[in-house]
C-alpha cells in the first residue's frame, strides 16, 4: 500500500505526508485491518542505507516511510522534491497513543530492557489508561523465545505494535513474523521508549524546530553520538550534493 505522493533522497522512496494524515492512514488501516508497516527516516539512517542492503529492503518495503529530521525535509527542498514537514517518531508515536485511548485501541510494547519497557507501560497506563495496554515484553530475547512472543503479541488482540529493538534484529524479526503477529499497524520507535521512560531528554522545542536535535543529543551522548552525528551528517550533505549536481 502506497499513501500517496512519494519522493526520492538517496535512493530511499518518502512519503510526502504531514503528520496528520500519516495518522488519518494509520486509523484507516487498522478499522480495515489492514496490516501497515511504518518506518522514520533520518540522515543517519539514509546514509545507513546506502551500505546496508538488508536495512535498505526493510525500510522501502514498509508501506510508510516519514522523514524523521529537519536535514531530511530541508534536502528534499534543495533537490526540489519539497516534503511538507518533518513527522518525527517520537512525536508520532505519541499521537499513536493518543490515537489508541480514543479509538479504544490497545497496543502492545516490545524492546527495549525490561526496566525501561515497564515504565513505559506504566507511563502510559498513568498518563492514559491502562485498557490502551494489550501486552509488553523487552527486546532482549534469542531465537529460541521468537515463538513465544509472536505468540503472546498475536493472542493479545493489539491493533498497534511498537518495536524499540536494534537493527537488523527488528527488520529480521518482523519480515520473518509480521503476518503472524496478527496486528494492523506496526511501528519500528527506535530510542523513542527511552524518551518516554525519562532516560533521554529531548531538545527543546526551539531547538526541535531550527533543526538542532542532533546538537542536543550530542551534548548528552557524546561519546556514543559523536561519529553519528558529525561523521554521518557530513556524509549526508555529500551524498545530497552529489545527488543534486551528480558529481
Amino acid at each position: 500500500m502506497s499513501p500517496g505522493l512519494r519522493i526520492k533522497i538517496l535512493q530511499t522512496p518518502i512519503d510526502a505526508l504531514t503528520m496528520e494524515e500519516t495518522l488519518e492512514i494509520i486509523d484507516r488501516a487498522i478499522v480495515d485491518r489492514r496490516l501497515v508497516r511504518h518506518a522514520c527516516v533520518n540522515a543517519a539512517v539514509l546514509v545507513a542505507m546506502l551500505k546496508d542492503p538488508q536495512l535498505q529492503k526493510s525500510v522501502v518495503s514498509c508501506d510508510i516511510i516519514n522523514a524523521d529530521g529537519k536535514s531530511v525535509v530541508w534536502a528534499s527542498w534543495f533537490l526540489g522534491k519539497p516534503l511538507p514537514e518533518r513527522v518525527a517518531g517520537p512525536d508520532l508515536m505519541h499521537e499513536v497513543v493518543k490515537l489508541a485511548f480514543h479509538k479504544g485501541y490497545r497496543i502492545f510494547l516490545l524492546g527495549a530492557r525490561e526496566e525501561v519497557v515497564n515504565k513505559v507501560a506504566s507511563e502510559y497506563s498513568s498518563r492514559f489508561s491502562d485498557k490502551i495496554i494489550a501486552g509488553y515484553h523487552h527486546g532482549y530475547f534469542g531465537q529460541d523465545d521468537e515463538e513465544d512472543i509472536v505468540n503472546q503479541i498475536a493472542a493479545s488482540q493489539a491493533q498497534i505494535l511498537f518495536v524499540a529493538m536494534t537493527s537488523p534484529k527488528k527488520e529480521l524479526f518482523l519480515e520473518k513474523y509480521e503476518k503472524q503477529l496478527n496486528v494492523p499497524f506496526i511501528m519500528g520507535v527506535g530510542g523513542s521508549f527511552d524518551i518516554v521512560a525519562g532516560i533521554i531528554k529531548r531538545a527543546p522545542m526551539w531547538m526541535q524546530k531550527s533543526g538542532l536535535e542532533w546538537l542536543y543529543r550530542l551534548l548528552q551522548e557524546p561519546r556514543r553520538m559523536w561519529k553519528r552525528y558529525l561523521v554521518t551528517n557530513s556524509l549526508f550533505i555529500y551524498y545530497v550534493l552529489r545527488e543534486k549536481y551528480a558529481f
